[in-house]
């Protein structure tokens, strides 16, 4: 069992930067890709960004290619996601995910075994 839980999310101005993180407890090792995905209102939940956990491949949707980051810590099982340049269109609940017996990273939510709580991301215009 794996148990994932969200932090740092909260209200920007457009421009802005945060950074979240997410804390991965239970049985997660080499074999893991771990992902961000989020959901705005009204919209269906999308990919974010996704990296293994064993040699960090990293993968992101054209959407927020060149200004987000994700990256891992093997040493304190988090992985974290650095989004700079925000804009208003990046509003949304965002969710941590973990897939199982994965080598690459995957932008498939269907392949995600396991979720977290999700935090908010507002940005203001």
């Amino acid at each position: 069992q794996v148990q994932l839980v969200e932090s740092g999310g909260g209200l920007v101005q457009a421009g802005g930067s945060l950074r979240l993180s997410c804390a991965a407890s239970g049985r997660i090792f080499s074999g893991y890709a771990m992902g961000w995905f989020r959901r705005a209102p009204g919209k269906e939940r999308e990919f974010v960004a996704a990296i293994t956990w064993s040699r960090g491949i990293t993968l992101y949707a054209d959407s927020v290619k060149g200004r987000f980051t994700i990256s891992r810590d093997n040493a304190k099982n988090t992985v974290n996601l650095q989004m700079n340049s925000l804009k208003s269109e990046d509003t949304a609940v965002y969710y941590c995910a973990a897939a199982y017996g994965r080598t690459i990273p995957i932008s498939n939510d269907n392949a995600y075994r396991y979720w977290g709580q999700g935090t908010q991301v507002t940005v203001s215009s």
